[in-house]
């Protein structure tokens, strides 16, 4: 393949994709991409938040074996550094201060935008895609692509503070009335607290969170016809997918903590022009881990040494293995130092969960209770097996 983009927006839920079961009609760009690519059905991140997703996704690492002091360990391989060794173009286009250059998520782009010196409000604190389109726009009209480019894009746009623009709060529920500062003052009465307890105000905060997804589908038709005009997607694969999911009330929080239930670590994931799959679905479990490794295969290039993910292709060479996440286990807007951390396994439909601050185990069904509301780590034959297979992971050193 000539070219890869890895196209990622922020806390995107699966289940609000039309593909994925949400609402017809509201997103149908992203729904369009499911003729054209491989669909993921049992795809999952390996953490439920941004500094801790993000090392699977472009280092192919846990974030206990990725950052230092909130920074990129010098010992951890960016994609980009690998592709940009082999003579790959490579461009990074996003608008979230946990990966900016200041963390060291710099390391090996040709070009790398990360907005930290515009300027922002509190209602809308990060670039909007439509930028980032303009952004994307304007590099390409520069670069070679005689030369392989690898290009990543990250759209802010879903995630909070929840205050979109009305004409997409219309295509969601016509009746909202709130202004952009009421939005803005349930984001800090509701949001930042957590406070999940009142279901009509927790529907309206989803509502609003739609709606964002609503205005990401439209940036996202404009990306795909940016690419196309330059000559990009001719010769190109896409992987779509998201660092983390969000939580409306299902587990009595908000927003994306250390928790690590399907709402935040099941994410969308979409191949567009696979090497193989088009316009089908795959239900093999993988992680986000595996993506360095799979844009290095579509280089044909071989896979780097501490990468521990590998290639979803060819797909009939692809291991059935669980999945495995780890993050700090914060219940909170910032982690605090007294933080501890938090696990979990997929192998089948089971799913083990082990949070540290409470010594705490979980296990789920996911056949049979998709909304883990019933912790079967008591009752379950399978108990002693699942935790076996989560306990090595457990208190690992931090770099």
């Amino acid at each position: 393949m000539k070219h890869v983009v890895l196209f990622t927006i922020d806390a995107l839920r699966r289940d609000v994709l039309g593909l994925y079961g949400g609402t017809s009609g509201r997103t149908p760009f992203f729904d369009s991409l499911a003729s054209e690519g491989l669909v993921f059905d049992q795809a999952y991140s390996v953490a439920p938040y941004t500094q801790a997703s993000f090392p699977g996704i472009l280092t192919s690492s846990y974030l206990f074996d990725t950052l230092k002091a909130e920074k990129l360990s010098a010992k951890r391989t960016l994609i980009s550094e690998a592709l940009k060794s082999k003579g790959v173009t490579t461009a990074a286009f996003h608008s979230n201060a946990y990966l900016s250059g200041y963390f060291g998520w710099n390391r090996g782009w040709d070009a790398f935008y990360d907005s930290m010196e515009e300027d922002v409000d509190l209602l809308n604190p990060y670039i909007k895609g439509n930028v980032i389109n303009r952004k994307v726009d304007q590099w390409l009209g520069t670069v070679d692509l005689g030369r392989s480019l690898f290009l990543w894009v990250h759209y802010m746009d879903v995630h909070e503070p929840y205050v979109p623009d009305r004409r997409f709060v219309e295509r969601v529920d016509g009746s909202i009335r709130l202004s952009a500062q009421e939005m803005f003052g349930l984001f800090k009465s509701t949001i930042l607290p957590r406070n999940a307890g009142d279901k009509a105000t927790v529907a309206l905060l989803r509502s609003l969170y739609e709606a964002h997804v609503c205005e990401a589908d439209e940036y996202a038709r404009e990306l795909f016809g940016i690419l196309d005009r330059h000559g990009v997607l001719r010769d190109a694969t896409v992987i779509f997918t998201t660092d983390h999911g969000e939580e409306f009330g299902e587990h009595g929080g908000l927003s994306h903590d250390g928790k690590m239930y399907d709402e935040l670590v099941h994410v969308p994931q979409i191949v567009v022009n696979p090497p193989e799959g088009k316009g089908g679905r795959c239900a093999t479990l993988v992680s986000g881990l595996d993506i360095p490794p799979t844009v290095l295969h579509l280089f044909g290039l071989e896979s780097e040494p501490n990468f521990q993910g590998h290639s979803f292709f060819p797909l009939n060479h692809y291991s059935a293995k669980g999945v495995y996440g780890e993050a700090v286990g914060k219940l909170a807007h910032k982690i605090k130092e007294t933080d501890q951390p938090a696990y979990y396994y997929r192998e089948g439909a089971l799913k083990v969960i082990y949070r540290k601050e409470e010594d705490g185990w979980e296990l789920y069904d996911l056949a049979s209770d998709s909304e883990e509301k019933n912790n079967i780590m008591s009752t379950s034959p399978e108990a002693g097996r699942m935790k076996q297979k989560l306990e090595p992971r457990i208190n690992r050193v931090y770099l």
